[in-house]
């Protein structure tokens, strides 16, 4: 298990590494993170909902992502509720009170999983929560110790140096456990060093001599890395100011869900991607994003509050195209209706108005992948994507060609303006299928778009990934020792 001084500690990355390096050597090993909390979530084969950080350690890995994975999935709604799915099905909505006397049950579900997928993968790479020495989590917790120590399973820390304080952070998270979990530590990991490693060294040696735990290495700071984002937002940008490039606006809001669908654009070299606050001024550009949401009339009322009507008329009168994704498309419509209080107070909101849709949540939550051609103009392109959403939308006004997507099992999709300047979907992941990508960056305005392939890219990274790790951590040292926790030699093939 990988367990981290804080979040962000690289936790997510070192498991998806660990797991892809397993891979490379044969062995069949699946990811595993008991609880995570994560408005960025995919759609497994099954039609179940996990966090979106254990479907790309499920690419690492070379297998299918599986409700297993993640059997415990908390998306906040607000600052003091949030949505329980337990193996890929929404249970309910809890507060934090709620959820904590759940916890018992919860470790049952996440008991469950992991049993099965020890019975079928030779090698089970598990991710921590945040941090393990969160004093106010520490009772009855299923995410870091709780669950290292009821599946008996041994431990490694990782930290991030770049933050500052590293040995800080590992000494103090160490002295924080109970000396039974102390003891199920094996080392350390340190993350993200830059310069010299000899200038580090006097310090490894004074952690190992002060704990009597090995530092197992230290990776260094992977410059232009792209791992998908657990849950943060990452801003950084590929833009080649050499060719001909567009601007892409994205509000974010308090309840942004599924942000991960527009790393394709941030890292495509024509597009410069700039996310902005709902108080901040909306700038000119060709295309604003609208993205998911986790609770869609409360961050309306946020727009609507700093002004953004006005601010998208603007943009719509110079000729600016306009896109809204799930909650987004929602927003874009004539009306959203809550009657059984799924997002916050039972009620109805008028939105935007720039689409013919009214749309309504309901009980049953929509959980699919789909595929099916893309229409904008004249041409039609195949797209793929997914689908997480409580709500359903039908057009007030049906007309002919109102619906941009066709998907493969007959049904459409979405809305599009009479004026062709602004559309709806439900489909996360639209930019990741490369022809629907150029498509849309083409509609938006963008002249010949260069083509990109998401998952391919992310699949070298990975790869790059296990390079760095094979050259810079002791892993005969690292898979030794573990196994020697487990008192079984052969559960890991090094």
């Amino acid at each position: 298990m990988v367990q981290g001084t804080t979040s962000d500690a690289g936790k997510s990355v070192l498991v998806a590494g660990i797991c892809r390096v397993l891979s490379n050597r044969g062995n069949k090993v699946a990811p595993f993170k008991p609880q995570n909390m994560a408005l960025n979530s995919a759609v497994t084969e099954g039609a179940g909902e996990i966090g979106r950080a254990q479907y790309v350690q499920a690419q690492a890995c070379r297998v299918e992502a599986h409700t297993d994975m993640n059997p415990v999935l908390i998306k906040p709604s607000s600052d003091v509720g949030a949505q329980i799915i337990i193996h890929g099905r929404a249970l309910k909505n809890m507060d934090a009170v709620g959820f904590h006397h759940y916890k018992t049950t919860a470790m049952e579900a996440v008991m469950a999983s992991y049993t099965r997928l020890t019975k079928q993968f030779s090698s089970v790479i598990i991710e921590g929560a945040g941090s393990p020495a969160e004093i106010n989590l520490r009772q009855g917790d299923i995410a870091n110790m709780g669950f290292a120590e009821k599946a008996d399973c041994p431990v490694i820390i990782v930290a991030d140096i770049d933050k500052g304080g590293v040995f800080a952070h590992l000494m103090g998270t160490l002295s924080l456990l109970s000396s039974s979990e102390q003891n199920r530590v094996l080392g350390f990991v340190i993350n993200k060093f830059r310069g010299d490693i000899a200038l580090l060294e006097p310090g490894l040696k004074w952690l190992e001599e002060r704990t009597g735990k090995p530092v197992f290495g230290v990776l260094p700071y992977l410059k232009d890395f792209y791992l998908e984002a657990e849950d943060s937002i990452d801003s950084a940008q590929h833009l080649d100011e050499s060719k001909a490039t567009i601007n892409v606006v994205v509000p974010v809001l308090s309840r942004i869900s599924n942000h991960t669908d527009f790393d394709v654009l941030r890292l495509h070299p024509q597009v410069s991607l700039t996310y902005i606050s709902p108080k901040a001024p909306l700038q000119d550009c060709d295309l604003v994003i609208l993205p998911g949401s986790k609770n869609v009339r409360q961050d309306f009322e946020e727009l609507q509050a700093h002004n953004w009507q006005a601010k998208l008329a603007r943009h719509l009168r110079y000729g600016g195209k306009l896109l809204g994704i799930c909650g987004g498309y929602q927003m874009l419509g004539e009306v959203m209706h809550d009657p059984h209080g799924i997002e916050g107070n039972v009620g109805s909101t008028h939105g935007f108005g720039w689409l013919p849709v009214e749309s309504e949540l309901a009980t049953e939550k929509t959980l699919t992948r789909v595929q099916g051609k893309l229409t904008l103009g004249e041409k039609s392109v195949v797209v793929k994507g997914y689908e997480i959403h409580n709500g359903k939308s039908q057009l007030v006004s049906a007309k002919k060609n109102t619906q941009p997507v066709q998907l493969d099992n007959g049904q459409l999709d979405g809305c599009i303006s009479e004026d062709n300047q602004v559309v709806g979907t439900y489909l996360h992941g639209l930019f990741d299928s490369p022809e629907a990508c150029e498509h849309l960056l083409t509609w938006a305005g963008l002249s010949r778009p260069q083509s990109m392939d998401i998952h391919a890219l992310r699949d070298e990274q990975i790869e790059r990934l296990a390079v760095t790790i094979e050259q810079n951590l002791d892993l005969e040292a690292l898979f030794n020792a573990a196994c020697q926790f487990c008192q079984n030699r052969e559960a890991i093939n090094i």
